[in-house]
């Protein structure tokens, strides 16, 4: 087993270059840049994160161009500036240097998780990170536990009543909740209970935030009530539509399960139908299960969360990426992709140790079951 995790970390090491190097070429080609922002900031082009989407600054170093003085220059928005201080830019953002040799000096950082600083905030990239994590963490954490506490108790019970009214009322429901977008449920919740244009009883539930203004003079059950107040509502439209797929994927697993002839044998033992179900048919039915959990848990930090914070207010790593990727803020970019890579090969590692834990018969020394 020792062997195994040894194996595992040490695919790591070309996993995340490969990783890196492919999103790194991919951003060499893309238009625009940190240096094509600027120089559209001093042309009054640029409004902002959302001006691209109206087309607002959006044309800048997408062509060649004629600079000041007639020279040529490989910015668009660089007419009537000054070479030498386009130049300056280009050093300031790194860009004097070549490709390749900027790609090394940030996987040399990175591997002692120097992220460096951001280019339009005025902050280091990992203090940047770790002010978003807290909203980031808390919606991926409790979605996650929220999704499975319902799907895998609800996927037993329909595997063991399939063909039921109570199996089909309930794949009804959850089929509607898959299909329809969590951002849709986030503005009904925010309508109904936040105080919107149709509230059920008033202003039930906080419209900003994580936590209230007066949180830190709260006592510590007042801070825990505090914090759950402002995240049932964030909490509950991601989790409507998050836990159809495993629901389901734990039902099918268990019947796959029940129908064996160990569980036919389990049963003419004299076993109880609890003690077959949880003794015998869970350890077997749970690995497929817990193989989607890794994916499940990553995503949630990042996946479907985007409009939610934006909704609710809330500031956390989802928004910070999608504002950096529009603003071309690179160091913040790729920092986030370096710690969701490696998070989510840490958590494929740890979910293969937790099928041991699950079923001891699974060898992977040996590849055997």
């Amino acid at each position: 087993m020792a062997a195994y995790i040894a194996r595992r970390l040490l695919l790591m090491i070309p996993t995340l270059f490969g990783i890196m190097l492919i999103s790194f070429v991919v951003v060499q080609f893309a238009p625009g840049g940190p240096v094509e922002r600027i120089i559209a900031q001093l042309q009054g082009q640029d409004t902002g994160a959302t001006a691209r989407f109206g087309g607002g600054g959006g044309d800048v170093g997408a062509a060649s161009a004629q600079a000041a003085g007639g020279e040529f220059s490989k910015y668009r928005g660089a007419q009537g500036l000054d070479p030498k201080f386009v130049a300056e830019l280009e050093k300031q953002f790194g860009f004097d240097k070549p490709a390749w040799r900027r790609f090394l000096i940030m996987l040399r950082n990175y591997i002692t998780f120097d992220f460096g600083r951001s280019y339009f905030r005025d902050a280091s990239v990992i203090s940047l990170i770790v002010q978003k994590l807290p909203v980031s963490i808390s919606l991926g954490l409790w979605m996650t536990l929220l999704s499975y506490s319902i799907s895998i108790p609800l996927g037993i019970s329909k595997a063991v009543h399939d063909g039921s009214k109570f199996d089909m009322w309930t794949s009804a429901v959850v089929i509607v909740g898959y299909a329809i977008p969590s951002f849709l449920f986030a503005i009904l919740l925010v309508v109904l209970f936040a105080g919107g244009s149709f509230p059920v009883i008033g202003q039930l539930f906080p419209l900003r935030g994580l936590t209230s203004e007066n949180f830190d003079e709260l006592s510590l059950l007042g801070k825990a009530t505090d914090y759950l107040w402002h995240i049932a509502l964030p909490i509950t439209a991601m989790a409507l539509g998050s836990f159809a797929t495993s629901t389901f994927l734990t039902k099918n697993s268990f019947l796959d399960e029940i129908r064996k002839q160990y569980v036919q044998t389990a049963r003419m033992k004299g076993l109880s139908e609890r003690q077959v179900l949880y003794g015998h048919v869970f350890r077997n039915a749970m690995l497929i299960v817990v193989s989607g959990f890794p994916g499940a848990f990553v995503s949630a930090f990042f996946t479907g969360a985007l409009l939610i914070e934006t909704i609710f207010s809330l500031d956390g790593l989802g928004l910070l990426s999608y504002e950096s990727i529009v603003n071309r803020d690179y160091p913040v970019v790729f920092a986030n992709l370096y710690i969701f890579a490696l998070l989510g090969l840490v958590v494929n590692l740890a979910s293969d140790v937790t099928y041991m834990w699950i079923d001891p018969r699974i060898d992977f020394e040996t590849r055997e079951v």
